[in-house]
């Protein structure tokens, strides 16, 4: 079953998604489906390039940003924000629950300048809380001013 969260019109972000979810993503309108979990990271996960083939078979972008516990890179914020920008209609992204696929979409947003006070009020609405994150939103959104 689906539990796909509104963060914003455009954007949204799922706890591990199956093949029914890829065809409720394509039902609803989305453009793009990132994956933002890396491979094997548990035994119950989807595969990936499943994933994607549904998807393509769909006609629906799909990208991989695996992210790690370790934390984000610029070049995973910078690859979030070029698939958003590219996406050409909303954009569903998932990992395990959904949290790191938010704060990857927030570092990105911050990048492309966005408030932070805007991106953690609408990331809260979703029921996700961007406060680990925050110092670098603000770093991030200071460099485009």
């Amino acid at each position: 079953m689906s539990d796909f969260r509104q963060v914003t019109p455009t954007f949204w972000a799922s706890p591990q998604i199956r093949l029914d979810d890829v065809r409720e993503a394509h039902a609803r309108g989305f453009a793009l489906i990132v994956n933002n979990r890396p491979e094997g990271e548990s035994e119950d996960q989807v595969p990936g390039p499943t994933i994607a083939a549904a998807a393509a078979e769909l006609g629906l972008d799909y990208r991989e940003i695996p992210v790690t516990h370790a934390g984000f890179s610029e070049e995973q914020i910078g690859a979030m924000a070029a698939a958003l920008r590219e996406a050409g209609g909303p954009v569903l992204a998932y990992c395990r629950s959904g949290t790191r696929s938010t704060l990857l979409w927030a570092l990105a947003q911050a990048a492309e300048g966005r408030e932070p006070e805007t991106i953690a009020a609408e990331a809260a609405v979703a029921g996700y809380d961007v406060a680990p994150i925050r110092p670098l939103l603000d770093t991030l959104a200071a460099r485009r001013s």
